[in-house]
């Protein structure tokens, strides 16, 4: 089984939206996707309460129950995963997505998760993917080649540049991802997680 980390110690970066798309585009493949929500307010738990039958099923992992029958099990972390926590988790996982909100305060205290992260003994020995995502930036601004300057210090990809757009609100609220909305109101997002997309493949 495949596990995916989306982890960043700040509020409101971006990681419970970036997990429910994730976990949107895998299930939407045929995999047995399971999601973890560790986070306090429970969003990622909110929205499969509010998924229809219809779509492609995501379970929430409450206990081991799923489990065993899961392809990929998405982890949406709490804020301020540090320390021995930080350590545990990436003991578990194969990949970690980092999503970084558009503000000088929020790169800079990612930048410094991301150093630890990379500082981590399984992540030098490679046995761990660590990626980032840059939430509701346009490539190409100051924020992205901030973002970009900062990473450069690092051995660390932008995976993608995901816009802010109302369809990742309106998907939300009907416990859907993008992946599940129709093609003409998500071409244009849906454009921006290809390289993403292959990361997640690979």
């Amino acid at each position: 089984m495949q596990t995916i980390l989306v982890a960043n110690p700040k509020g409101g970066s971006g990681k419970t939206t970036l997990s429910t798309n994730i976990a949107g585009y895998l299930a939407s493949t045929g995999k047995h996707v399971a999601i973890l929500d560790l986070d306090k307010q429970k969003s990622a738990n909110l929205w499969l309460a509010q998924r229809d039958g219809s779509l492609p099923i995501i379970w929430p992992l409450q206990g081991e129950s799923k489990l065993g029958q899961a392809d990929v099990l998405i982890v949406d972390s709490p804020a301020g995963l540090r320390g021995k926590n930080l350590n545990h988790a990436i003991k578990l996982v194969h990949k970690v997505i980092v999503p970084i909100s558009p503000s000088l305060f929020d790169i800079q205290a990612s930048y410094d998760f991301l150093r630890d992260l990379s500082e981590e003994k399984s992540a030098r020995k490679g046995r761990i993917e660590i990626g980032v995502v840059g939430m509701r930036i346009a490539p190409r601004t100051r924020a992205a080649a901030t973002l970009e300057q900062f990473l450069a210090q690092l051995d660390v990809p932008v995976l993608a540049y995901l816009r802010e757009a109302q369809v990742y609100v309106n998907a939300a609220f009907e416990g859907k991802s993008i992946f599940d909305m129709p093609y003409h109101l998500a071409q244009q997002d849906l454009a921006l997680w290809d390289n993403l997309i292959k990361w997640i493949d690979s």
